[in-house]
């Protein structure tokens, strides 16, 4: 299988669509392609735009099908997202702070930064695993706000298995649907929506606290 670039490029942006054909080549090498692709995505900053929701589902479609290991996957992505965060939160703790006392990004902003993640920093690290392309961010502002790294590594293990494990095991047990299989993306922005209620629910409640007060 030699696509030349714009093959693989194209094969790079919609992976999921040829996944069954990479396990099928590359064998057991999938798995380390995967686990690099995730740790990239929760990682690195500059890479947000990685598909790891649609990856993950169809992983777990792939599981339910037999063609891939169900607890190789959660052993193999989880560790890529817990690493990934930790990685994130360290180049935002180690670097992110050179990024405020300029002209757009304040001191000011900063400390607002530091007393959201002081009071709401567990929420945002678990709820945004489940945001496309803010989970790349959270956990880099995390380490800017200097959350305590111990704090932080709790939500980021309780994130990872949520995150992880909900979306390989939805794609295990749905992906034989053929309703799914034909309406994979409307499934995935479903998935999406879903985990933003938690999101919803809070800046509700937020709201009506600050009215009742």
């Amino acid at each position: 299988m030699n696509p030349g670039w714009p093959g693989l490029l194209q094969q790079l942006l919609h992976f999921d669509q040829y996944l069954a054909l990479w396990v099928q080549h590359y064998g057991l090498w999938i798995y380390l392609a995967l686990f690099l692709i995730l740790f990239a995505e929760t990682g690195l900053v500059v890479t947000p735009i990685l598909p790891g929701d649609s990856m993950l589902f169809v992983c777990g479609t792939l599981a339910g099908a037999g063609l891939m290991s169900l607890p190789w996957l959660l052993l193999s992505l989880m560790t890529a997202a817990v690493l990934g965060d930790a990685l994130n939160y360290y180049l935002g703790h180690r670097y992110g702070i050179c990024l405020f006392g300029g002209r757009w990004l304040r001191v000011a902003y900063l400390r607002r930064t530091e007393a959201f993640y002081e009071r709401h920093g567990g929420k945002a690290v678990v709820i945004g695993r489940f945001l496309p392309i803010i989970r790349t961010f959270v956990p880099f502002v995390a380490g800017i706000a200097r959350m305590s790294y111990a704090r932080f590594l709790r939500f980021n293990l309780l994130g990872a298995l949520l995150w992880v494990g909900g979306l390989l095991l939805a794609g295990y047990f749905l992906g034989a649907v053929p309703w799914v299989k034909s309406h994979l993306n409307l499934v995935l922005v479903s998935l999406i929506l879903l985990s933003l209620l938690p999101a919803a629910w809070t800046g509700l409640q937020g709201r009506r606290s600050r009215h009742a007060d």
